[in-house]
């Protein structure tokens, strides 16, 4: 089964990716079988200075506002 990598900005907490990992897990045992305990997630997180998006750090940008406020 797959491993599965996930990068991003720092900052999730532990509860938001536990749900992720979960979330992962059954939509890869749904749509390529197996079985969960043979599904790997590696969480990377990156911060906003290590991470460029059209020649610009995303620490020069403003943070993005999280949903809902």
């Amino acid at each position: 089964m797959p491993t599965i990598r996930v990068e991003m900005f720092e900052g999730r907490t532990v509860e938001q990716k536990r749900a992720l990992a979960q979330a992962l897990t059954e939509a890869t045992v749904r749509t390529l079988g197996g079985s969960a305990e043979a599904v790997d997630i590696l969480f990377y997180d990156i911060a906003r200075q290590d991470w460029a998006t059209g020649g610009k750090l995303w620490s020069d940008t403003a943070p993005a506002k999280p949903a809902g406020s």
